[in-house]
């Protein structure tokens, strides 16, 4: 699981049937440090999270299997969107 920022919204013609009425996005992983990786992802997200977000984002294609089926090829699904990061050491 990781930290991401969302960046919009992703529109694909033609997906795998399992991925009708999903909602993809395009979002940047962030850092331990709050800075975002330079290579976007496309995470799939059915709790409506916005451009600039934060959101936690699972790896684990069990919850997407769960969702959308088992043969589904997608892993990175929006688990929560995130109201703030508090680091070890930050003041507050």
């Amino acid at each position: 699981m990781f930290l991401a920022r969302i960046e919009g919204t992703v529109v694909a013609a033609a997906k795998h049937p399992t991925l009708d009425g999903c909602r993809f996005l395009a979002a940047l992983r962030l850092e331990a440090d709050g800075s975002a990786a330079l290579e976007p992802l496309v995470v799939v997200d059915w709790l409506g999270a916005a451009r600039g977000a934060t959101v936690m984002v699972s790896t684990d294609g069990d919850i997407a299997r769960a969702k959308l089926g088992n043969t589904t090829p997608a892993r990175m699904v929006v688990v929560g969107i995130v109201d703030a990061v508090q680091t070890a050491g930050a003041k507050a």
